[in-house]
């Protein structure tokens, strides 16, 4: 595992230079240690699957190889993460750290293989036929976050991961619709296959500086679906108390200021990625905190 504990090392570099949810700044010392184990992880999975190998020039490895070298990566992580759920010591120190949280918190082992899974979708899987397609893929990569977060609070009930998982989706496509360009540059289309073909819309028109208004129409569609799944979601934040209705309002607010950013630049996600200011999304955070949706 000498690569990944590369990768892994570098991601803690990352990870540590990024500005934390400020809703999680706020919380006490020991839930901002299992969340923070929580995001290395999630750090460490995903840059595995995206960011550059050390020791490996992707121009010059044959991508199939680098593909393989990727995947066999993402095997040996869900072996260590299994190691926790063996009594095992875990090989690499960000997974060492989750155990902790794992143990402490009751963390089940399918949300952090799931997570790992959606990182092996991605070296295959560039396209999406159907909105019903991309939500199966927000399922393993963003869903399982919010689910662990709940156990980590001790609030993981049926109802209430039903809502988390409603928020989360939502916060995955926000993401998906800031970023149509850099992931148009790295070979990736989240934008549904059948939605570009109802708005008339191509991958040549998302490659352009500027949005034209099928582009647009087609953003303000994707939009509004995603306002209205974190809106179902929301009503979790009032059936929690403490630190745990203070770290899930940061999340619904940050999805919130994400998809505003998106309609205040009037959908044109391509000129430049919409980004929200901070003073937007503290505001949200509170708002979502006292309304408690």
């Amino acid at each position: 595992m000498a690569i990944t504990a590369e990768v892994s090392l570098a991601v803690a570099a990352k990870a540590s230079g990024e500005n934390f949810p400020v809703a999680l700044k706020m919380l006490p010392k020991a839930w901002r240690q299992h969340l923070s184990a929580l995001y290395g992880f999630a750090r460490l999975v995903d840059d595995i699957g995206d960011e550059p190998l050390p020791g490996l020039d992707p121009a010059t490895t044959d991508p199939a190889a680098y593909t393989k070298t990727r995947l066999r990566l993402l095997d040996d992580l869900q072996a260590d993460v299994g190691r926790i759920y063996a009594g095992q010591t875990p090989e690499l120190a960000a997974i060492a750290a989750l155990g902790e949280t794992v143990k402490s918190c009751g963390v089940p082992q399918q949300p952090l293989d799931d997570l790992i899974q959606a990182n092996r979708q991605d070296q295959v899987v560039t396209r999406y036929e159907t909105f019903d397609d991309l939500v199966q893929y927000c399922e393993l990569s963003a869903n399982t976050i919010g689910q662990v977060v709940l156990y980590i609070f001790g609030q993981a009930t049926p109802d209430r991961l039903k809502r988390s998982d409603s928020i989360c989706t939502a916060l995955q496509l926000a993401e998906h619709w800031q970023d149509v360009a850099e992931d148009l540059g790295n070979g990736r289309v989240y934008l549904p296959l059948a939605d570009l073909k109802r708005f008339g819309v191509t991958e040549d028109d998302l490659a352009r500086p500027t949005a034209g208004d099928r582009v647009r129409s087609l953003l303000a569609f994707e939009t509004e679906r995603a306002i209205r799944m974190l809106d179902e979601g929301a009503p979790l934040v009032g059936t929690l108390g403490g630190a745990a209705r203070l770290a899930i309002a940061g999340y619904v607010a940050g999805g919130r200021a994400a998809l505003k950013a998106i309609t205040g630049c009037g959908y044109d996600v391509l000129k430049q990625t919409p980004k929200p200011g901070k003073a937007t999304t503290l505001a949200g955070l509170v708002s979502c905190y006292v309304r408690g949706r």
